[in-house]
């Protein structure tokens, strides 16, 4: 139950619930949707960023906090390993074992060539793990990968990079089949055909779901997989810096163990970047969805070799964080909730936004109403919406939201918040790394022999991304990463000698431009200890 501070604003919303869930709001039209973006959506604030002086993206802007990860000092330079002596060699290096790291590892190992998985935490240890919604894939009659297209295009503010695209929609069909090959146990109706729903900025309905846990169950059966090929995986070791060969090529990178910081050198003939995204960056104060290890860190390591970053400045703000109580503050609500009926409702229980436009769209018209129009509802940690979830069994029939969104009534119910008879309270969190590592269709960076899949790229969803092609993203992607780096391996003779230069090259740039930084990074983990006061200092709602 709600305290005292809610329960007049509550009365509002339940006497409105069955006419409001009768309506269907007015879609916006697309010069609503850009006025309103520009005016609210946090990456239009530009006191945010700031301008880039070093390294190949050069004055262009990025978030403050990234900003600062970009241009550090590294952790490590050559006088601190032995690069003529790695400690472990390998065809392809694989650094991440979320959802793209783990479907790199495999197709590498199919190709024939030796893998070795790296990852700072455990394997699984990702945003694939904590996605819920769904994932795309047109494989019904009435849908196409060109309609597909159309939707992940326009959605995307007609930014995507059209090749890495048409790749997304055109083997979506194909990898939604191959993970159901693997074990993933989709909902399908009694004749064994997938269920699908509607996602926002969807003209179909294209989303196939375990549940409201997709991207675990996603996440174990390609774990499973993994594990199966006995393809060997260090945990608890963090990438900090790639290493070059003397011509320049990605060779290996330098590891840390998390727990007794050694180095560690691995040599390899290729290098996938699979880091995930930047959530615990916390840009803007923002709170997050993302799992604790999500630092930036493959912006980082790929940018201080030579990369080039794609779109660094926008991201995702998934407009319904949990916004009470503080215990799963930031805690994903998952769009399903929105898909199978609920509807954003703001304190005297009036419906403010159609609850299926894009997410960069849902997210500003949240901050608006609890903002400029002031009708938001008072958290304590700030101000908040409601999301009307005991619309979808009025809607859909009782038991509707147990059977469909499971672990979501479960995250509240342990809270004693019945989302069967008592809405949400939401507000937009961190997400989504928009942008990231610029890739070709092979998914290589302009780095040669460096390739990246998954969350740390960017190009594949343009300057906003929709549901459910995040899971596509990293399993077509990553797929394809392990394929190509698997193939180019076994042409690579790897005997070349092994070099930190560029790290030098780096720490001269930063001398030069006058960057008088105390950071160092990678990143690696965030921090939630004030020293001054020893309690949390996590982020407020804006």
């Amino acid at each position: 139950m709600y305290p005292e501070q809610f329960q007049e604003s509550l009365r509002k919303v339940e006497a409105k619930r069955a006419e409001n869930a009768a309506m269907e709001p007015t879609r916006m039209t697309a010069e609503e949707k850009d006025a309103l973006l520009r005016q609210y959506h946090p990456d239009y604030r530009e006191e945010q960023f700031e301008e880039l002086v070093i390294g190949k993206n050069a004055g262009e802007k990025a978030p403050h906090e990234l900003a600062a990860m970009l241009q550090a000092h590294a952790r490590v330079h050559a006088s601190d390993v032995d690069l003529l002596h790695p400690n472990y060699e390998t065809d392809v290096l694989i650094i991440g074992a979320g959802g793209a790291g783990c479907s790199a590892a495999i197709e590498a190992d199919e190709a024939g060539a030796k893998v070795l998985i790296c990852t700072k935490l455990r394997p699984g240890d990702a945003n694939t793990m904590m996605a819920e919604g769904g994932i795309q894939a047109a494989d019904k009659e009435n849908d196409s990968p060109a309609q597909h297209f159309l939707d992940a295009y326009g959605g995307g503010h007609f930014a995507a990079k059209k090749e890495l695209v048409y790749k997304l929609v055109t083997e979506a069909p194909e990898d939604i089949k191959w993970l159901n090959e693997l074990g993933v146990e989709f909902d399908k109706a009694e004749d064994g055909t997938m269920a699908t729903v509607h996602g926002g900025g969807t003209s179909r309905k294209r989303m196939h779901a375990a549940r409201d846990y997709t991207g675990m169950e996603i996440m174990r059966t390609l774990r499973d997989e993994v594990l199966n090929r006995k393809i060997p995986i260090m945990d608890f070791t963090a990438a900090i810096e790639i290493i070059k060969d003397e011509d320049g090529k990605a060779a290996g990178a330098v590891f840390m163990n998390m727990e007794t910081k050694e180095l560690i050198v691995v040599r390899a003939k290729t290098v996938i970047i699979a880091t995930g995204g930047a959530g615990r960056m916390h840009y803007q104060g923002f709170p997050t969805s993302n799992h604790y290890g999500a630092t930036a860190d493959g912006l980082v390591l790929g940018y201080r070799a030579g990369a080039k970053l794609l779109y660094q400045e926008t991201l995702q703000y998934h407009p319904t964080g949990a916004a009470y109580p503080e215990q799963i503050f930031g805690a994903l609500v998952t769009e399903k909730v929105r898909s199978l009926g609920a509807k954003l409702v703001n304190c005297d229980g009036t419906v403010f936004v159609h609850p299926l436009e894009t997410r960069d769209v849902e997210a500003a018209a949240i901050i608006r109403e609890t903002g400029d129009r002031g009708k938001g509802v008072d958290t304590g940690r700030g101000k908040a919406v409601w999301l009307d979830s005991p619309m979808i069994d009025l809607k859909n029939g009782e038991g509707t939201i147990k059977a469909r969104i499971p672990a979501m009534y479960r995250m509240f119910a342990k809270r004693g918040i019945d989302m069967t008879k008592e809405p949400i309270l939401v507000y937009p969190t961190l997400h989504y790394q928009n942008g990231g590592l610029d890739i070709d269709t092979d998914c290589q960076t302009s780095v040669e022999n460096l390739y990246a899949a998954g969350e740390v790229t960017g190009g594949v969803h343009g300057r906003n991304r929709l549901m459910g092609n995040s899971l596509l993203d990293v399993i077509v992607f990553g797929r394809d990463a392990g394929r190509a780096a698997g193939r180019k391996a076994l042409s690579v003779k790897g005997d070349k000698k092994l070099s930190l230069a560029h790290v030098d090259e780096f720490e001269k740039e930063l001398e030069k431009a006058g960057l008088n930084t105390d950071k160092v990074s990678p990143k690696l983990l965030p921090n939630y200890v004030n020293k001054d006061r020893n309690v949390y200092d996590g982020p407020m709602i804006q």
